[in-house]
């Protein structure tokens, strides 16, 4: 194993971490509490 190859698998493995936090900010379940999340800064004591 090589240097190139360990710079695939980081880059692989980057891309895999890439997609997997994009669908976990883009599922269903997360969206209402991101909604909420959203409108903190406008609420008031």
């Amino acid at each position: 194993m090589d240097i190139n190859d360990m710079r695939v698998i980081v880059t692989v493995l980057s891309f895999v971490t890439f997609v997997g936090i994009w669908v976990w900010a883009w599922s269903r379940k997360n969206q209402r509490r991101f909604e909420e999340a959203a409108q903190l800064p406008f609420q008031s004591e």
